[in-house]
């Protein structure tokens, strides 16, 4: 895949992302106070910026934030979502050409989006903008597996989507970050994270996926139906739990 196709992968499922993609915790932002040293005056640039949802914690902390998005829909989706905060800009640039000024941020943050990231040029593009003490934070929200209901939705996916396998975070290992940062060291945080959900929802975040079946595709009804069986055996009360594992990367360049 190029990286042009990989910035337009979301351009169709804009809505579906902002209803029912995950947020991250407050946890984390409060655990990069005392971890890094984040204070309300650091810039931060959030790469791969998205609908904004990484953006927003920060924001709440009082840091300015610049949004770094190469797909358009998206970057108007985060301008919308966070319009009503007056430190977030929004620039159309991707991480190996952020468009940012030299020694200009403090951290970047990167979330959902460094699996998607060209490594090399990406890590001379994060040397280059941040400020000589400044550090990188990539995060992800992973679902878990360690659930029978959560094995069998990733099941599904594996069945009725294609390239599931080939675009997923779960590709990039530790040791795949690890080499990003080297030599200085990666750490490490992890924090729980849940969405409970009706069908409608369970639907909405499975479509919000780049690889998930759009309408009109000949998998789309067989995918949802698979769907409707899974959330029809595990519901309680009208409602499943999707669970998470964010995952916090921390570390100097």
């Amino acid at each position: 895949m190029t990286a042009l196709d990989s910035t337009k992968r979301f351009s169709d499922r804009v809505e579906n992302y902002v209803k029912y993609r995950p947020r991250y915790p407050a946890a984390l932002v409060d655990f990069l106070r005392d971890a890094i040293d984040l204070t309300a005056d650091c810039v931060v640039a959030d790469v791969g910026s998205g609908t904004g949802f990484l953006a927003e914690p920060f924001l709440q902390n009082g840091n300015r934030v610049i949004g770094v998005e190469p797909n358009a829909e998206m970057r108007g989706a985060g301008d919308d979502y966070l319009r009503g905060y007056a430190g977030f800009s929004s620039v159309n640039g991707a991480s190996e050409a952020t468009t940012l000024a030299d020694q200009s941020v403090d951290l970047i943050v990167a979330g959902q989006a460094f699996h998607w990231f060209e490594p090399v040029k990406t890590r001379a593009e994060f040397t280059r903008i941040l400020r000589p003490k400044g550090q990188v934070a990539l995060v992800w929200n992973s679902r878990r597996l360690d659930a029978p209901f959560m094995q069998e939705y990733e099941d599904i996916l594996h069945k009725f989507t294609e390239n599931y396998g080939g675009v997923s975070e779960r590709n990039i290992l530790d040791e795949h970050i690890a080499a990003f940062y080297a030599p200085q060291p990666m750490h490490l945080q992890i924090f729980d994270n849940v969405q409970v959900f009706d069908f409608d929802g369970v639907k909405g975040r499975a479509l919000s996926s780049s690889y998930s079946p759009a309408p009109g595709h000949p998998l789309h009804q067989p995918f949802l139906a698979a769907l409707a069986d899974l959330f029809a055996r595990f519901q309680e009360n009208n409602a499943v739990q999707i669970q998470y594992v964010t995952r916090l990367y921390w570390g100097k360049l």
